[in-house]
């Protein structure tokens, strides 16, 4: 089955790369986009509502600490090569820094976006989706079976 970055890439004709190679910034910049991507859709697939209804409550699930929290109950959960790519994103030292986040909130989000930045990357979709499910049971979020 073809994901969605094949067919970007194809498309586009992008060429592959070592993404390995990548900053861990560069990872949480793209997982940033494609988590609150997969929030909207789970919350627009829900049911129509008003658009500011939809934003609070995207934004009360992408928000630096909501992403943290979500970490503490997918650390256990993650492969080692998913929690090195984790920790270098949490570790990497960004100049910029969430306004309503602590330090260490804001480190485990850009740890989490790396994490979804590079299973997205890597083509790991189910994955990527698997762990956010995990992550929002763990947060009271109850969506899917």
């Amino acid at each position: 089955m073809e994901t969605s970055l094949s067919r970007i890439k194809g498309l586009f004709e992008l060429p592959g790369a070592d993404i390995r190679s990548y900053s861990p910034l560069t990872l949480a910049y793209i997982g940033d986009g494609v988590y609150e991507l997969v929030i909207r859709t789970i919350l627009v697939e829900k049911g129509n509502c008003q658009p500011q209804k939809l934003h609070k409550r995207a934004s009360a699930l992408v928000k630096a600490q909501a992403q943290s929290e979500m970490m503490e109950t997918l650390t256990p959960l993650l492969t080692q090569e998913e929690l090195s790519v984790y920790r270098r994103g949490r570790n990497a030292k960004s100049y910029t820094m969430a306004k309503n986040a602590t330090m260490g909130d804001y480190r485990r989000a850009t740890g989490f976006e790396a994490l979804m930045g590079y299973l997205y990357l890597t083509e790991q979709e189910m994955r990527m989706l698997e762990l956010i499910k995990e992550g929002l049971k763990a947060r009271g979020e109850e969506y899917g079976k």
